[in-house]
């Protein structure tokens, strides 16, 4: 098993049984729902955006560990970053898991994406690409003032 396998499955177990910001944020005002009707993902995203800025991000729900660890490690990389940080974020991730860009075990964290390229390899699963990214969807619906999401 390589390293980054290795990493990657302590990371989702660790944030799967102890996700970070896994509540309800009352001050939100903006919100998403997000649902995976193939597997049963379901989640919703909180966010206080205050001057173009996410001041605060949170979810809760259901769903498996993949999904569960990347939506809780979606809030501890997208705290504090701007509106456009976070578009820029969603797209660099989605491209990574879904095969749209390359990134190598080699390169060093500059590209922004930092310790969320321990979800390089779920791009070998094509089934699980939609429960890494239901988070980022969700959230980007909700910076973007949309209710509801279905990955259909």
């Amino acid at each position: 098993m390589s390293e980054l396998s290795e990493l990657y499955q302590q990371v989702i177990l660790d944030h799967n049984k102890k996700p970070r910001n896994f509540r309800k944020l009352e001050t939100a005002n903006h919100s998403a729902e997000g649902f995976n009707p193939l597997c049963g993902d379901h989640l919703t995203v909180y966010l206080n955006l205050e001057e173009g800025a996410v001041k605060e991000i949170s979810f809760e729900g259901s769903g498996c560990a993949i999904s569960k660890a990347a939506a809780s490690m979606m809030t501890q990389a997208l705290k504090g970053k701007s509106k456009q940080q976070a578009e820029s974020l969603f797209k660099e991730f989605h491209g990574m898991v879904a095969g749209d860009s390359v990134v190598s075990d080699e390169e060093d964290a500059s590209d922004g994406l930092g310790n969320l390229k321990v979800f390089s390899g779920v791009r070998e699963f094509p089934v699980r690409v939609k429960c890494a990214t239901l988070p980022w969807h969700t959230m980007h619906a909700a910076l973007n003032n949309q209710a509801l999401i279905s990955t259909e």
